[in-house]
């Protein structure tokens, strides 16, 4: 501490002027807004004297130089955008916090070429007449799924509720006890019936629902048969459900609707590639769901989206619905979605390899080891933390194969000066931010949710945070 008071250090903290018109500063004029550095100039000395009063202020503090630097991170701060890119080595695929499902680089360009520009929305070019807005995504999903109709919202959640409010305000719906799912941020399906109009009634027990249980509560007030896929767990031991197609086969003897709400919604067979296999949308749509909708940020692999598909009849009555302007996307969505729709018309395997969440999903978890020794091996000289390879577990994630482990790979860090709190932290803190799983005491970056060129970013970043200080 210095020897000077409290009252002295007050004094010689420079003034406004003086400062703005120093040479240090001349850079940060070239970059910031003057207002801006006005402004943080001000909370910076409003800061120091605080220190001063509180005892806490030394002379250097008041160097030029010293309160320079304090500008300047308080504007890095300032303009930091928000919504800012993260490096995802938790080894969650879909991870909710993270955006979901990354975009394709088809989709990425699609978006870039376009956003700038003025673009086809629901102009029809061949007569100069007004078109369809969902037209281009629309006509994909049919020829992708093989249904009558589709129609998108902006999330599955969306289409859920507009689905109940088009086919059945008023009207019984009846819903399996065991799929009466909460998703998190407390949306609830009993929760969104009662908001759409419809009432619900619960089907069956818990554990086990049975055909007959249908048969049984479908009278003249029953307006939709609705099954839920159960996206965030599973229910194991002694269990019965009723499948699609048996629901299908009961909706079409008593006339009444069967929706089919996937969640997650899956365009290729993930059996095929070593995963738990999760229902096709078109297997849904074959066994004769009127509609079907699912998610467009999942296991699809595009932007957020609530799709549906289904019989023709069904899905303008969606359309029709004065939920429906205020639920749909706007042109950057329906850009991205097009664009990742496209990539699997060339088939799954070129979907799985171009799409990053299903290349993600599907790797090979023998690829998975050499990336993460070679890693750990790179960090082996680094005296401030400890890195090993190991075998880890990734998850789907967003509700995709709930329960359900994937073999992997990473690096487990263990940083010897300071706590592994602390560590991950700085790790999210910086840039770019890295995300990582702390389990057991230490940092796990597992390799299934990182790129090649991601594995040379965090090595920077932890031989930024285990360098030591001058």
């Amino acid at each position: 501490m210095t020897d000077l008071s409290a009252r002295d250090l007050l004094r010689r903290i420079p003034k406004v002027d003086r400062l703005l018109a120093a040479a240090e500063l001349e850079a940060l004029h070239l970059t910031y807004p003057r207002l801006e550095i006005v402004g943080r100039l001000r909370e910076t000395l409003d800061a120091l004297r605080r220190q001063a009063s509180a005892g806490t202020l030394r002379e250097a503090d008041l160097e030029v130089q010293a309160i320079r630097d304090r500008i300047e991170e308080r504007l890095i701060r300032r303009f930091r955008p928000y919504y800012r890119r993260v490096v995802n080595a938790t080894g969650v695929i879909l991870h909710t916090g993270l955006g979901r499902a990354p975009l394709a680089p088809e989709a990425v360009t699609a978006i870039s070429e376009l956003a700038a520009h003025p673009q086809r929305v629901e102009i029809d070019l061949e007569t100069g007449e007004r078109g369809g807005r969902g037209l281009g995504c629309e006509r994909l999903l049919c020829e992708l799924v093989g249904c009558e109709a589709a129609a998108v919202v902006n999330n599955n959640a969306a289409a859920t509720m507009l689905i109940l409010a088009a086919l059945a305000r008023g009207r019984r719906v009846l819903l399996s006890r065991g799929e009466m799912v909460e998703i998190g941020g407390s949306y609830r399906i009993p929760e969104i019936m009662r908001e759409s109009g419809a009432v619900l009634v619960d089907i069956g027990t818990t554990n086990r629902t049975h055909e007959r249980d249908y048969r049984q509560a479908l009278d003249d007030e029953a307006g939709m048969i609705l099954k839920v896929h159960t996206s965030n767990y599973r229910v194991v031991g002694f269990t019965s459900e009723v499948e699609i197609d048996a629901l299908c086969t009961i909706g079409r003897e008593h006339g009444v609707p069967v929706v089919h709400d996937l969640g997650s919604g899956c365009l290729v067979d993930l059996a095929a590639h070593g995963r738990p296999g999760e229902q096709l949308v078109r297997d849904s749509v074959a066994a004769g769901a009127d509609l079907v909708c699912f998610s467009g940020d999942k296991l699809l692999g595009g932007p957020q989206a609530g799709l549906i598909v289904g019989r023709r009849e069904a899905v303008e009555a969606c359309r029709r619905h004065s939920l429906f302007r205020a639920m749909r996307p706007g042109r950057l969505i329906y850009t991205a979605l097009e664009a990742t729709l496209r990539l699997y018309l060339g088939g799954t395997e070129e979907a799985v390899e171009k799409i990053p969440a299903l290349r993600r999903l599907t790797a090979d978890v023998n690829t998975l080891r050499p990336r993460a020794e070679a890693l750990a091996a790179r960090l082996a000289d680094l005296p401030a933390l400890e890195a090993t390879a190991i075998e880890c577990a990734s998850q789907a994630g967003s509700g995709s194969m709930p329960a359900r482990e994937i073999a992997s790979w990473g690096v487990r860090i263990v940083p010897r000066d300071v706590s592994v709190k602390a560590f991950a932290t700085d790790l999210r803190r910086g840039e770019p931010a890295v995300l990582t799983r702390v389990q057991d005491d230490a940092l796990i970056i597992d390799l299934r949710t990182v790129d090649e060129d991601e594995c040379v970013e965090i090595e920077q970043r932890l031989r930024q945070l285990s360098s030591v200080p001058d």
